[in-house]
Order: C-alpha cells, then sequence, then structure tokens
C-alpha cells in the first residue's frame, strides 16, 4: 500500500498518489512543442506563356476569339427568334423558335465563359499570393494602397494592354443581355392593353345578374345593407368569359338615399340608394368581396384597402392610390336593375388609370 508524507494510509486497490494540489487555471491554454509548420506556398512554376510570347499571343487570339464568337451567338439567338416566331396552334414552330433560340443563347454564354476561363488560366498573373485579412479603414493610405490593388490587377490581368481581348469582351457583355430583352418583349400583347382595360361588357341596358348563376336582378330584390356579387348579362356565354369577369365583377349595394354623399354629374348614376361599384381593387386588382353593413365600408382582404360606400367609394385606409370606379344604374320597364353605361375611367390597378 502507498503511503503520504503525514503517515496516512490510502485506501485498499488505490494505484493513484495524491501529488499536490494543481496550480495551472482551467482556461490556461497548452502549446504544444511539436506544432506542424507552415510549408509556404509552393514554388511558382512559370507557364508556357510566361515563357513563349509567341505562346501567350495564340492565347490572345484564342481569348478574344471567343468573345466574338458569343457575340455571334446573341445576335444568331435574336435574329433566330425573329425568323423562327411562334404560330399558335402551330407545335412545329414552338420546337424551332426553342431549339434555334436555345442555341444562340448557349453559345453566347458558353463562349463568353470559356473565354473568361482561358484568358485567367494562361494570361493573367499565376502565381499563387497570400493576403491577410484587416479591417476596413478610412486612412489615407489604406484608400491609396486600394488604388494600387486595382492598377495591379489591371496590369496582371492585361485589360488595359490587350486591347483586342478588351474591345471583344465589352462587345460580348452589351450582346448577351440582347436575348433576354428581345425574349421579354414578346411577352408583351401585340397591341396596347390600355384600350381593353378601358372598356368592359358593361353597356346601355345591359342587365345585372347574379355572380355566378347569371339571374337578372330586380330593384326590388336588393334590401336596405345587403350586398349582391354582380356580372353582366351574357357573360357566362363568352369565350374568354374569365378575362371578361376579371374586368365586368361589380358589387351591388343598398344604403339610405340621404346617407349617400353624391358629387355633381353622378346624381343618376344610384336607384333608390342602390349602387354599384367595380369589384377590382384599385391597388393590385384584388377582388373587393367584404362588406360592413354599420360602417358601409368595402374591405379588400389582400392589403387591408378600405374603400368608403358612402363617399363614391373614396380610399379611406390601405395602399389603394383611387376609389372604385362606380357603375352607373337605373331600371328598364321591367323592374330590372341595368346599367346606364360602361365604366367612365379604367377598373382595376392604378398604373392603367388614363395619364
Amino acid at each position: 500500500m502507498a503511503h503520504d508524507d503525514g503517515g496516512t494510509t490510502a485506501a485498499a486497490g488505490s494505484d493513484v498518489e495524491k501529488i499536490g494540489q494543481s496550480t495551472i487555471s482551467g482556461g490556461t491554454a497548452v502549446i504544444a512543442p511539436d506544432l506542424p509548420q507552415n510549408p509556404g506556398l509552393p514554388p511558382h512554376r512559370l507557364r508556357v506563356t510566361d515563357l513563349d510570347p509567341k505562346a501567350a499571343k495564340v492565347a490572345e487570339r484564342r481569348v478574344y476569339t471567343l468573345f466574338y464568337v458569343s457575340i455571334v451567338g446573341s445576335i444568331f439567338a435574336v435574329a433566330a427568334y425573329a425568323a423562327f416566331p411562334i404560330k399558335p396552334g402551330d407545335p412545329g414552330s414552338v420546337r424551332l423558335n426553342t431549339v434555334f433560340l436555345g442555341m444562340g443563347i448557349a453559345l453566347g454564354l458558353l463562349s463568353l465563359g470559356i473565354g473568361a476561363i482561358y484568358w485567367a488560366k494562361n494570361l493573367m498573373r499565376g502565381d499563387e499570393i497570400s493576403e491577410s485579412r484587416h479591417f476596413t479603414s478610412e486612412r489615407v493610405a489604406s484608400r491609396e494602397r486600394a488604388v494600387e490593388i486595382f492598377k495591379e490587377g489591371n496590369q496582371e490581368s492585361g485589360f488595359g494592354r490587350r486591347s483586342l481581348i478588351r474591345n471583344s469582351l465589352i462587345g460580348a457583355l452589351l450582346a448577351f443581355p440582347l436575348p433576354g430583352i428581345v425574349l421579354f418583349r414578346g411577352l408583351a400583347p401585340d397591341h396596347s392593353p390600355v384600350p381593353a382595360l378601358e372598356h368592359t361588357l358593361w353597356a346601355k341596358g345591359t342587365r345585372l345578374t347574379h355572380d355566378p348563376s347569371g339571374a337578372p336582378i330586380k330593384a326590388s330584390d336588393v334590401t336596405l345593407g345587403s350586398a349582391f356579387h354582380v356580372i353582366p348579362e351574357g357573360l357566362l356565354e363568352k369565350e374568354d368569359m374569365l378575362e371578361q369577369k376579371a374586368k365586368a365583377a361589380v358589387l351591388l349595394m343598398r344604403l339610405k338615399p340621404e346617407d349617400l354623399n353624391v358629387s355633381k354629374g353622378r346624381e343618376n348614376w344610384n336607384y333608390d340608394g342602390i349602387v354599384a361599384y367595380s369589384k377590382i381593387c384599385t391597388h393590385v386588382g384584388c377582388p373587393v368581396a367584404l362588406y360592413e353593413q354599420q360602417t358601409h365600408h368595402l374591405l379588400c382582404p389582400c392589403h387591408s384597402s378600405t374603400f368608403d360606400v358612402t363617399n363614391e367609394c373614396e380610399v379611406i385606409f390601405g395602399p389603394a392610390a383611387r376609389p372604385l370606379p362606380q357603375l352607373p344604374i337605373t331600371v328598364d320597364s321591367e323592374g330590372y336593375l341595368v346599367a346606364r353605361s360602361d365604366f367612365h375611367e379604367p377598373v382595376g390597378p392604378s398604373f392603367w388609370e388614363r395619364s
């Protein structure tokens, strides 16, 4: 058995002898004496283009040739889009347009990328360097050093010295967005959409009907405080029913005539307190479908635009920029509600409003 200096006896079976209290802090880092050494960067191996000026010249020709090929590919894509237009109902035209347009775009982007990589691998500075990170400073010395780095980059890449590479690169960068611009332009309709949005199916004498049944509505059916979702008569028979409904959907409500604040020129736009307003929100075109009977407010559920029906649906809250367009209405000889005319202003989001 082990004994300590004081003569006490260690526990039976113990092979650990207490030496003394440790004086090393728990947070003290222990540095091993045999740490691996930093081997540094490997020796720089010169490339063929570094040793042979002729090889460098050949590499330069390849780079600007690839950039010129990129320009040709981008122009070819634009020409293919015009030469092989997509014809409605013709799958063959879609196939030809897609194939040649894709070939042109692929050639333009691929040549540009390969040329940039080949330039970096063969003509730009090839030795490895390391630079310590440091905090950005507003000192004059830091700004001067930043300028020096840009100058060194220009010299090492040869961007300022190799004019053919520089000019062909600029040309390729200017040309490669052209197919995208042409494609986006092709998404627009052949004619301006403004006239189509300025007019709906509503016309003089068109009956107001229930959505979605299409049953005509009598003035006597509209009770005080009620609200109806309305579509024009004949909408359900249209081939482009959804497109037309997106413009012509209307909300019909009945208030006390004395609660309506009617502006000059709109005295006959309502019938005995019955008013009709476009259901399409003037913010981004969501359906305004929530009607508060007590406050006479219409609410858009998308972005909380709120319209005051008593004041010709003026905006009292939310991002909508203008009131809901009002549909002038009256009754025909049979007592059914009919439109006096179409809307007097464009329906829907405010960016289609007349300038």
